[in-house]
């Protein structure tokens, strides 16, 4: 009789055991799907920052690609109004040195032929006068000023770097002059400093201006100090931190010399 209640006590026992045993598990199991839904959710979420990020650097790079076409197209347009209107005007000038003066007679003397003669423009001899202050380009603050003897912070980069230019802050659309007469020596577009203009000024010096648009000018024509030769445009993916801004650059034998020396 006594093993018989033993017997009981214990199978009983074993009944709340296993029942123990059985919601632990169940808890464990629980534990482990809710650990597993959120390691998928933060999985997916990291995706999603991914495509996010990703996404806008397609959009920042297509951006960049309609801007540097849409510049494109405008040079190219203003260049060929400027041919036909170069042409129009050459055809004015034929029409008028064709054109003879009657020869007027009478009993006393004959009046020689009069033709109408055209001629082109002289420009002046290229001379930079290294003693004499240059004209500011535009008014604005220095962001990043010339430095070649050692490395220069640029923010956008995250990097240093020596810098052979100087990068004054102006607002998109602000007018550009030139520092000193000289003679077009390239337009072109760089991935760094955008639409740039260079300027032969003579004796071996030379100005570069970067983040242009809308250059009136060709290559081989000539500038007058003062003269307005384009507009600030949006800055390159190089300076997306630092914002619009003018790419100066003075050079001297084709090698960088600091501008300030010579800015007035």
């Amino acid at each position: 009789m006594r093993n018989k209640k033993f017997a009981v006590f214990f199978n009983r026992k074993s009944y709340i055991v296993a029942a123990v045993i059985m919601v632990v598990a169940a808890f464990g199991m629980l534990g482990l799907y809710y650990a597993g839904q959120e390691r998928e959710q933060e999985e997916q979420m990291a995706k999603e920052r991914q495509q996010q990020i990703q996404q806008a650097r397609e959009e920042d790079a297509a951006r960049e690609q309609a801007a540097q076409e849409k510049a494109k197209a405008q040079a190219a347009a203003e260049a060929k109004a400027r041919i036909k209107e170069q042409e129009k005007e050459e055809e004015e000038t034929e029409e008028v040195s064709g054109i003879i003066e009657p020869v007027v007679e009478d009993d006393f003397m004959d009046e020689p032929e009069v033709v109408a003669e055209t001629s082109a423009p002289v420009e002046p001899e290229l001379h930079f006068d290294a003693a004499a202050d240059l004209s500011w380009p535009l008014q604005g603050n220095v962001i990043l000023n010339y430095n070649m003897d050692q490395t220069v912070y640029f923010a956008t980069l995250d990097q240093y770097k020596y810098n052979p230019a100087v990068i004054l802050q102006a607002a998109v659309n602000t007018p550009v002059n030139a520092v000193a007469s000289g003679t077009v020596a390239s337009v072109e577009t760089s991935e760094e400093t955008g639409l740039t203009m260079t300027v032969d000024m003579g004796d071996g010096y030379s100005a570069r201006y970067g983040q242009l648009k809308e250059v009136p000018k060709n290559q081989g024509e000539y500038v007058e100090s003062g003269e307005i030769i384009g507009y600030i445009s949006e800055p390159t993916k190089y300076y997306s931190v630092e914002g619009s801004n003018l790419y100066f650059q003075l050079m001297k034998d084709d090698q960088p010399v600091n501008p300030m020396e010579y800015l007035e």
